[in-house]
């Protein structure tokens, strides 16, 4: 049985991308470790340590006939500011958030956090991607499926 080619992506979908930048501390500790495993394993990185992270969050949709917006910008940064900078920016992501408890605050994890966390508070099917930069060479992507798989 042949695959059928997936679906063309409509036309009139566009992409809007916004960026907010905060800082957090924390520190590579996987609770299940040693201290000496854990340093073996993260380095400085087990150390208390700061990052100021970029995080670029990309919608997709069709822009609304009357507005012509996929969504306002003022109702975006209010989703941004509510869940995300208020819960990690200038936060110890180790201390004062419950996310890291029984992982560590890896750039992986922490946007995978920020993932699920954007998924639960956007309207559903909007979120395209979210990439969140560590620093300036180094970022984690999350790309949502076009065609659900």
């Amino acid at each position: 049985m042949s695959k059928s080619a997936p679906a063309a992506p409509d036309p009139h979908t566009v992409r809007l991308s916004r960026a907010v930048e905060l800082s957090t501390s924390l520190r590579c500790f996987h609770p299940e470790l040693s201290e000496d495993e854990n340093r073996a394993l993260y380095g400085r990185r087990a150390d208390q340590h700061g990052h100021n992270y970029r995080l670029e969050v990309t919608l997709r949709g069709v822009p609304d006939a009357t507005t012509g917006m996929v969504i306002d910008l003022k109702d975006l940064q209010e989703v941004l500011d509510r869940e995300i900078m208020a819960r990690f920016d200038h936060r110890d992501l180790n201390r004062d958030t419950p996310y890291f408890e029984k992982q560590p605050p890896t750039p992986e994890n922490f946007a995978r956090v920020i993932h699920r966390i954007l998924l639960a508070a956007l309207p559903s099917g909007l979120l395209d991607r979210l990439r969140l930069y560590e620093d300036a060479d180094t970022w984690v992507e999350i790309v949502e499926s076009e065609d659900g798989d």
